[in-house]
């Protein structure tokens, strides 16, 4: 199938509270995820919220891994994007799966941009849209 990228969506319960509450935590998993799937880091941001959970983003020339926890439930939301197919994503997704401990997980992988023409530069041109006039009411104001 011809598709610009492959993006996953993992659901990890019953991760380690302390590692999914922990900036330097996420932001080493973040680093070493990107490393297993062999894409490349641009940049990674996290924040810690207040009493608890982290976001994360590692922004990647290939596109991004974000990290959502609660740490309270032990839940953490993860999304892998990666263009082109020479990337695989299912490596981050084992990576993090391992780094967090998780009991249980779920996978659910989308094929993006699979609808697009495969040779775009021969695609037909759609009509030039008509534009229609159009009156306007002059209101007053007073």
């Amino acid at each position: 199938m011809n598709t610009l990228g492959r993006h996953l969506i993992l659901e990890a319960w019953g991760c380690c509270k302390e590692i999914i509450d922990s900036v330097d935590a996420v932001k080493g998993i973040l680093i070493k995820a990107t490393e297993s799937a062999k894409a490349t880091l641009v940049e990674v941001v996290c924040h810690r919220f207040s009493p608890y959970g982290v976001t994360g983003v590692a922004i990647l020339a290939e596109s991004h891994i974000s990290v959502h926890t609660w740490p309270e439930y032990g839940y953490a939301a993860v999304d892998i994007f990666m263009c082109g197919n020479t990337i695989n994503p299912q490596n981050a997704a084992s990576f993090i799966t391992q780094a967090f401990h998780a009991q249980e997980t779920s996978l659910m992988e989308l094929k993006r941009g699979c609808s697009l023409p495969k040779h775009p530069h021969k695609r037909k041109l759609a009509k030039k849209p008509v534009m229609r006039k159009r009156k306007f009411l002059a209101v007053k104001h007073s």
